[in-house]
């Protein structure tokens, strides 16, 4: 793969002659701007979705300071990612992304780099979107159960997924200038929503926690006994929240000056998320009524399933309200779940226009009404309902099929920094960090390593096979899977020589096919 490629004709699209430079041609719709680009990937993030449904993660493991010290502690790091990664997209501003990055960064086996970054990053969206549905299917089902009674049960529930997953998909059939307006309405509603949570949270309570206890209180309903082990487990909320960012660059091409705006929405999803999370994660931890560890042991054992949800109920002291408060969590988690199926759905599209997914002929096919890789996007849809199938019989062997998600994601992010930071030839596109470049890119390197090591750690104890950490064993499954598809297929059909040649066709060519 090489860069070198004649100057595309001037009269062409800016946007579709950088494409072509990369060796593809615009077929998606381009009709994103900036600020639904940065939307697609802040609802994905969902601070609204995230934070309080793995609320309890850190409540459990390290209590007040875990989640209103480790938000920001975490979101430092993850800027540093996001910075890195960005920098990058706007190089190879490519639905591909995080694949075709390793690609082009490495100086050797371009090919087989590209396969396993791609194979972390496709499956880890799979898994990604599975839990996020299967998440708001769980949160709607509480709510409906506070409302109307309804009776909660795995299959219910698992009902539920499947309407929401199926909706989400149609959604994104429809085209991309819906998908940026849900997009648009999605990222407003969490910032409004924010703001009206936490202004409910100030004003009806009749008493709030002090900030002292807020940011030192401490609670351990782990098993373990080494504190600091219990608080770095409760960074893990933090941790599973700032995931999806990589959407921007997914959607790349169907976004007007992607270069820069599929940077910016990189970078800029994770600084609204961090500094509007930890005021939502603030204000709700502040508001919790009984800070005994008697108190907080019921919050984690709350009927509804969701601390934050308790907490409403005991704060406000106005179920109507506390209603109303969940209702908007539930908007979120919709808004999140379809944004997920837009950016896999770009990916696995990317990833098969480069022969990789066996029947790759079908899923890279562009709706040519609609502008979008409809093929693709219902085959992320049918993998996701066949992933979550499990939780109607067995929570646990749902949470080890998906524990791949955010694992997964994040080796596929670091691979091109790392690659990037290994190539002293890089030459950074118009939207770059300039002298700070290798201080933050080695930064991120460290920090993805470090929450690597953490995410395969056993979080509670005594270890049972409900309390076991399947990550690691998810990993594994994943990259033998890579691998035999690597030697089934991926050698002869992935990046081939013959693939490789139409990469590099001068961009005027391409364009004027």
């Amino acid at each position: 793969m090489t860069d070198e490629t004649k100057a595309p004709p001037s009269h062409l699209d800016d946007d579709a002659a950088e494409l072509a430079k990369l060796g593809y041609k615009q077929e998606l719709h381009r009709g994103m701007s900036g600020f639904s680009n940065f939307a697609v990937s802040f609802s994905i993030i969902s601070i609204l979705a995230g934070c309080i449904t793995s609320y309890a993660i850190a409540l459990k493991s390290g209590g007040a300071s875990a989640i209103t010290i480790g938000w920001p502690l975490v979101g430092v790091f993850v800027l540093m990612v996001a910075l890195a990664m960005a920098e990058v997209c706007s190089k190879y501003p490519t639905a591909g992304g995080l694949y075709f990055w390793a690609g082009r960064l490495a100086k050797r086996n371009k090919r087989q780099w590209a396969w396993f970054v791609g194979w972390f990053n496709f499956l880890g969206e799979v898994a990604v979107t599975a839990a996020i549905d299967f998440g708001a299917a769980t949160t709607m089902m509480a709510f409906a159960n506070l409302v109307w009674g309804v009776e909660v049960n795995p299959f219910n529930t698992f009902g539920l997924f499947i309407v929401l997953i199926v909706v989400h998909g149609l959604l994104n059939t429809f085209g991309v200038n819906l998908v940026a307006i849900l997009s648009n309405v999605s990222a407003w509603w969490h910032i409004v929503g924010v703001l009206i949570i936490v202004a409910a949270l100030w004003i009806m309570p009749t008493q709030h926690q002090s900030v002292a206890w807020t940011f030192t209180g401490y609670f351990n309903g782990t098993g373990w006994s080494f504190a600091p082990y219990v608080f770095l487990m409760g960074l893990l909320m933090a941790q599973y929240t700032y995931t999806g960012y990589d959407a921007s660059a997914h959607v790349a091409e169907e976004t007007k000056g992607a270069s820069t705006a599929a940077p910016k929405g990189i970078v800029m999803s994770v600084v609204i998320s961090i500094i509007g999370g930890w005021i939502l994660l603030y204000s709700i931890t502040a508001s919790i009524q009984d800070n005994s560890d008697k108190g907080i042991t019921a919050l984690l054992g709350s009927a509804t399933g969701l601390p934050p949800a308790q907490i409403f109920l005991d704060a406000l002291n106005n179920p109507t309200m506390a209603k109303f408060l969940l209702f908007i969590v539930c908007g979120a988690q919709f808004f999140c779940g379809m944004a997920s199926v837009t950016a896999n759905s770009r990916m696995s599209y990317a990833f098969s226009r480069d022969n990789a997914i066996p029947g790759s002929r079908l899923w890279s096919k562009v709706n040519p009404r609609t502008g979008t890789p409809t093929n693709s996007i219902w085959l992320c849809v049918v993998l996701s309902i066949l992933l979550t199938l499990p939780a109607m019989w067995n929570l646990t062997a749902y949470l080890a099929v998906t524990s791949v998600a955010v694992i997964g994601l994040y080796i596929a992010y670091v691979t091109p920094v790392l690659l990037r930071r290994l190539d002293k030839d890089f030459a950074p596109g118009p939207w770059n960090l300039g002298r700070w470049s290798a201080i933050i890119g080695w930064i991120a390197v460290v920090w993805v390593a470090f929450i690597i090591v953490l995410f395969v750690l056993p979080p509670l104890y005594p270890i049972t096979i409900d309390t076991f950490n399947y990550s690691p064993i998810a990993v594994l499954v994943v990259a033998l899977l890579a691998i035999v598809l690597w030697y089934a297929r991926g050698r002869k059909h992935f990046m081939t020589r013959e693939e490789a040649e139409r990469l590099t066709l001068p961009a005027d060519e391409l364009l004027e096919e």
